[in-house]
């Protein structure tokens, strides 16, 4: 699941390719960038050209691919001193162990070179070569020199901006590549940095036995946009997450995930991580009962009915409410099916929320199993806030800019 990215918008990025087979993975870093609004200039080496052809750069930026000091024999010429200061991001992908060396050593003898010595922005660099040439000392040494210099090394098999020099050569998948630019640009106007914030998300799963329980439709999409949306922003995510059934392959940096299963246990790892908490958001739909006792065996099918016996599952909110300090924030979700607004104004005074997220199942796009929802915020004070129908990113996007309006609010 690719991410998207708000900090690229409008953003002026110089891609730099070289002469590695990983060029053709440009087309698609081009393509993730223009994605997320931002303006894309290639400047490629001349083995670059080797690999990928100019024409299909153009068509994919809209814009003719720089190569050559001078376009044509009539004393015009590509300025990068120009392009340095219209960047405000180089990203040097794929980066071949020669371009390596000569940016280290200052070897301006092609348009990249040149391009990324007058660079006034920062500079990103994307490795890509043999195994034995990434691990041997002088690439090594190369990459620290560079490192050294300020450049941002995207390491292979990480998608995280280096803080040592590991990996195997091959170079990072286009969409950690992405990510990457964009968790820098982040990180600049990051209005959650230094605070911890407690997210739980998808279902419980209640057993009757040892092959069926009592659980819900919950997908955790939502709870996941929102741990991805803190983390963006600067916060240290603790995510507790139920079972479900796709759980992007990569989450960010600043997310540690704790899987559960049952009520019993999101609650035992919700209250062990609330009291250091700046904030929580519950998202996750944990059951309301649980079965008094779960057979050992699997139930065979005897009689005409079958009878379950439930006693009430510990809630989570309640607890987190009840032992809120001064300082914390605390936000609930109410998914209701009638009466939305009266049951969530009454949830959100008894559970002690500073605000509740209230859809409605009733609402075509929201609820369970979508990729897009629609809700209210109902405040403290009863206002409301609604929003139409949007990408459940966009909604996190919203009940973030919520919550960093709490803060602000009772800084001032």
């Amino acid at each position: 699941m690719s991410r998207l990215h708000s900090s690229l918008r409008g953003k002026h990025i110089v891609l730099g390719i070289t002469g590695s087979i990983a060029a053709y993975k440009s087309c698609l870093i081009i393509r993730l960038l223009i994605k997320a609004g931002a303006e894309v200039q290639v400047v490629i080496t001349p083995a670059g050209k080797e690999f990928i052809t100019p024409i299909t750069l153009s068509a994919l930026t809209s814009k003719p691919v720089v190569s050559e000091f001078f376009s044509q024999r009539d004393g015009s010429w590509h300025s990068h001193v120009a392009l340095g200061q219209w960047a405000d991001a180089m990203l040097i992908a794929p980066a071949s162990a020669s371009t390596l060396g000569k940016m280290a050593n200052g070897v301006a003898d092609n348009m990249l070179i040149t391009t990324y010595l007058s660079m006034k922005a920062p500079v990103f660099v994307a490795p890509a070569m043999d195994l034995d040439m990434y691990a041997h000392p002088s690439t090594q040494r190369n990459l620290q020199t560079l490192a050294s210099y300020g450049n941002h090394i995207i390491e292979p098999g990480t998608g995280f901006l280096a803080s040592h020099l590991e990996g195997k050569g091959r170079m990072e998948e286009p969409e950690c590549i992405v990510d990457a630019l964009a968790d820098y640009f982040d990180e600049q106007t990051a209005d959650l940095s230094g605070q911890r914030v407690l997210i739980t998300a998808g279902p419980t799963y209640e057993k009757i036995d040892p092959v069926r329980f009592i659980g819900n439709y919950s997908s955790g999409k939502m709870g996941l946009a929102l741990a991805q949306e803190c983390a963006r922003r600067g916060a240290q995510v603790e995510l507790v997450l139920g079972p479900v059934a796709d759980r992007p392959a990569r989450l960010h940096r600043r997310i540690r995930l704790t899987e559960v299963e049952t009520a019993q246990q999101m609650h035992d790892v919700a209250t062990s991580i609330w009291p250091d908490a700046s904030a929580a958001i519950l998202c996750a739909a944990v059951a309301d009962f649980t079965p008094q006792t779960a057979a050992q065996e699997k139930i065979k099918r005897q009689g005409d009915e079958l009878v379950l016996r439930l006693r009430p599952t510990l809630d989570i909110a309640a607890a987190l409410g009840s032992t809120k300090r001064a300082g914390q924030r605390l936000v609930g979700f109410a998914l209701e099916t009638h009466d939305e607004e009266c049951h969530a104004e009454d949830k959100l005074r008894r559970k002690n929320f500073d605000f509740i997220v209230l859809n409605s199942l009733r609402d075509t796009g929201a609820g369970f199993r979508t990729d897009t929802n629609k809700v209210t915020l109902i405040f403290s004070d009863f206002s409301h806030q609604a929003f139409p129908l949007k990408s459940k990113e966009d909604v996190a996007t919203d009940i973030v800019d919520a919550l960093v309006g709490l803060s602000d609010a009772a800084a001032q």
